[in-house]
């Protein structure tokens, strides 16, 4: 080893209480080593350390192996927070998160995308234990399959924020709304929403649903084109109370010239 090096190292492992505080922020690994052998350096101190983002996978793994820090909860959510973590070790660390801290990785802007993909797939599987506090969160900031997931459980609270909420998409919608399962309040929401009920295919969905308000359905159909009218009326996954008003639309269509010539 540098004889430099070693002498930064001894510098860190030695320094004071105050002069951790300034070495914290060094980018020589020798000096972050020194600090992981001082026995002035804490848990806060590290965690510290770990909120920078820069710091190589090598001195993660170095971190990792120290079984003093590794009994800290803090530590080990430090580590399976930040983008350069070890795979195998992220992966072992994510599982042994709390369901809140999960969460907070789903949402981190900069946490290693295998690793948010894990949390992503343990909170779906937790969504229906969460409480409504973070169930707001998720729908005002959650991925794309979270939004689905929340639409489709279906909290009377929770579903309107989900319905604006920007990461929604029409095919969580429709994955909605194809749920054998789902709540009625849910397909009742998606027909009353001025934001979705505007979609075309999701209103061919609500019209095959059995959920779906009768009121809604019917001031949907002049909006259908004569071609879908014509599969619908001879569908059996249509509800028998909607086919007479679709055929009686189908009608007025064919009066019209052939009513709508395109999805809108």
């Amino acid at each position: 080893m540098d004889a430099t090096v070693q002498i930064d190292r001894e510098t860190a492992r030695t320094a004071t209480q105050e002069q951790i505080g300034t070495l914290l922020h060094d980018v020589r690994p020798e000096i972050i080593l020194g600090l992981l052998d001082n026995p002035h350096f804490e848990e806060n101190h590290l965690c510290l350390l770990l909120g920078r983002k820069e710091l190589s996978t090598a001195l993660l793994e170095e971190v990792a192996n120290r079984n003093q820090w590794m009994s800290s909860y803090r530590v080990r959510r430090s580590l399976a927070w930040h983008p350069h973590v070890p795979f195998t070790l992220g992966l072992r660390l994510v599982r042994e998160l709390h369901t809140v801290d999960l969460v907070q990785l789903v949402l981190l802007p900069s946490g290693a995308p295998p690793m948010k993909h894990l949390a992503e797939e343990l909170v779906l599987a937790r969504l229906p234990q969460l409480p409504s506090a973070q169930k707001m969160i998720l729908a005002r900031r959650g991925t794309i399959r979270i939004t689905g997931a929340l639409l489709a459980d279906g909290q009377p609270d929770i579903l309107p924020i989900v319905l604006d909420s920007p990461f929604l998409n029409e095919g969580q919608v429709l994955r909605a709304l194809a749920r054998i399962s789902v709540p009625a309040r849910v397909v009742t929401a998606i027909a009353e929403s001025g934001r979705w009920s505007q979609h075309y295919s999701v209103r061919l969905a609500l019209i095959r649903n059995s959920e779906a308000p009768l009121s809604r359905v019917i001031s949907f159909l002049p909006s259908i084109s004569t071609t879908d009218l014509r599969i619908l009326a001879e569908s059996s996954s249509v509800p028998a109370r909607v086919r007479p008003y679709i055929r009686r639309e189908l009608a007025n269509h064919m009066q019209r010239g052939g009513g709508p010539k395109s999805r809108g």
